[in-house]
């Protein structure tokens, strides 16, 4: 039968950057899972996620990208308590006619960072203020990490980016960029700080994974950085919210 497959998905605004149909096909191939399929839903606001769950009979999971990790949260029903925790929503589960919505993001940054720790990381400055760096900052409140977040507009909670110099670099062993800055195919555009500021004693961390290397983790890896992208985190939440979607 033509309609027995269980669909899961993306949804997103633009989703031409994403591996995660790439990631699934070649899951389902590897595995000889054929009763399955992984669409990108593109979604122009939100609010479209009704007709698309009128749509789509088959649903069985959907994964959350930018911007809509909290956008999402009043259309489900319930939240795990992690979820709720963070407040934002990158996977969601489909139970009993509930959407349940998970965060296993938490799960793929957490388990891609750790390794990477030493001594030497004490402080980090954590740059965006989107549903990633939600995920971002319980995971660095969970490793008892302190941490600045560096955004846009100037708060009593956050610094601006013209307020980082080589000082606070200094100040600060772990950087992590949870902004889309640098996504192809904008590969041209970074994160504008004092890069002269990092040492080998760094920690540079970007959640972005395409391109493989961005202008952000080149420029840091010639101050001798340690470097890491987002694509350990991106397969670590995918088979997060697999197990999520099939337990």
């Amino acid at each position: 039968m033509a309609n027995s497959k269980k669909t899961y998905g993306l949804i997103g605004k633009k989703l031409d950057h994403s591996f995660s149909t790439k990631y699934f096909a070649e899951k389902f191939a590897k595995e000889n899972i054929s009763n399955a399929e992984y669409l990108n839903f593109p979604l122009e606001k939100i609010e479209d996620i009704r007709s698309l769950l009128k749509k789509e009979k088959n649903l069985a999971g959907l994964n959350i990208t930018i911007p809509y990790k909290r956008q999402i949260l009043p259309f489900l029903n319930k939240l795990s308590p992690e979820a709720k925790k963070v407040g934002a929503v990158n996977t969601i589960e489909f139970k009993d006619g509930l959407m349940i919505g998970h965060n296993t993001d938490v799960i793929g940054f957490e388990q891609s960072l750790t390794p990477l720790l030493n001594k030497k990381h004490k402080t980090a400055l954590l740059f965006g203020t989107g549903g990633a760096s939600k995920a971002v900052e319980f995971v660095l409140k969970k490793l008892k990490i302190p941490f600045k977040i560096v955004s846009r507009t100037k708060t009593k909670h956050t610094l601006t980016l013209k307020e980082i110099n080589k000082r606070t670099l200094l100040e600060h062993e772990i950087l992590i960029n949870t902004t889309p800055l640098g996504t192809f195919p904008k590969v041209d555009e970074c994160l504008d700080i004092t890069y002269q500021g990092l040492n080998a004693h760094h920690l540079v961390y970007d959640l972005v994974y395409n391109p493989e290397e961005t202008l952000f983790l080149q420029k840091a890896k010639k101050q001798g950085s340690k470097i890491k992208n987002g694509r350990e985190m991106l397969e670590l939440q995918a088979e997060a919210s697999w197990a999520i979607w099939n337990n």
